[in-house]
């Protein structure tokens, strides 16, 4: 479907797309607020954007991006924000398998993950504050992740260095409920 792609300055709100394989592929300093998506391999390789309230459905979305920020939105696919750089997801819901795995600076700000969000982090400096379960977490190279429980922890001899990464659980504040 090559639409959108090369994209220079671009913004738009109320926007759905079906179907929309391979949308915004190379684009530049995009803006949008209020999207939904089903469509795979979006945003791949794409520089500068902020996404605001989307739902997106979509394998390999945020593939090799970098500078790109997504805020009050539900990610739902894939291999979510492989080899992507200063990839930042603020109240973001997650799910699908290996997501944000061999990424470089991920920021996760209060998102919650789906149990089908497996294998997450591989190779990923990262740092995450994370609402919820992680239903399994393997291999992240650097950085902390803070969850109020994990599933599965998978550290083993394919761990890249420094494989120093703290994984922790967080502890509900006074007054949440259980």
């Amino acid at each position: 479907l090559e639409c959108c792609w090369h994209c220079r300055n671009a913004e738009l709100s109320n926007v759905q797309a079906d179907n929309g394989d391979y949308l915004f592929m190379h684009g530049e300093n995009i803006r949008i607020d209020r999207f939904r998506l089903n469509g795979n391999y979006s945003f791949q390789y794409c520089r500068n954007v902020v996404i605001r309230g989307a739902e997106i459905h979509s394998k390999d979305a945020f593939w090799n991006t970098e500078d790109v920020t997504v805020h009050d939105s539900v990610l739902d696919g894939e291999y979510l924000g492989w080899h992507s750089k200063n990839l930042r997801l603020v109240n973001c819901r997650i799910s699908g398998t290996q997501s944000l795995c061999y990424a470089e600076n991920l920021v996760l700000e209060n998102c919650t993950f789906g149990e089908d969000a497996d294998l997450c982090f591989e190779c990923s400096s990262v740092q995450a504050e994370i609402k919820g379960r992680v239903h399994s977490v393997k291999n992240p190279r650097s950085g902390r992740i803070v969850a109020e429980g994990y599933g599965e922890i998978i550290l083993d001899e394919h761990c890249k260095a420094p494989g120093n990464c703290s994984i922790e659980t967080g502890k509900k504040q006074s007054g949440e409920a259980a």
